[in-house]
């Protein structure tokens, strides 16, 4: 399964300096995770189907080189842990060669207002998030 995402920096994403606001790495880090979960076949139009939800957790970012408008940023999403209740995604955006960000977060998976383990709902889903582990 292929792990990049494209992202183009769009104008409104820019602020008065006309680099990309810190806020929107976040948006891209999103669009990427829900990228490769639909890959994998289980996008949360399924899982939100199924009854579950998948509220971030945790969150971090290093901002390592500012981007502008209309720069192709590329998203290598991975997954960095995966237990029962928690799946962490590790991310590293690029502009060509030159690092932009670098980022984690963490998700888990509720049921009706419960917290689930998502090894024991989804073990298809598992068997190819492990192939994109990275420790």
């Amino acid at each position: 399964m292929d792990n990049i995402i494209q992202h183009k920096v769009k104008y409104y994403e820019c602020d008065g300096m006309a680099v990309t606001h810190h806020s929107n790495y976040l948006r891209i880090m999103e669009e990427a995770r829900i990228e490769l979960l639909d890959r994998a076949g289980y996008g949360y139009e399924r899982m939100e189907a199924d009854g579950i939800v998948s509220p971030i957790t945790e969150v971090a970012c290093k901002y390592k080189s500012p981007t502008k408008f209309q720069e192709i940023i590329s998203v290598e999403v991975f997954v960095i842990e995966i237990t029962p209740l928690r799946l962490r995604f590790g991310y590293t955006m690029k502009v060509g060669e030159r690092l932009v960000c670098t980022a984690e977060s963490t998700s888990c998976f509720i049921e009706n207002g419960k917290l689930i383990n998502i090894c024991d709902k989804y073990p298809e889903l598992i068997k190819e998030l492990k192939k994109l582990e990275r420790k």
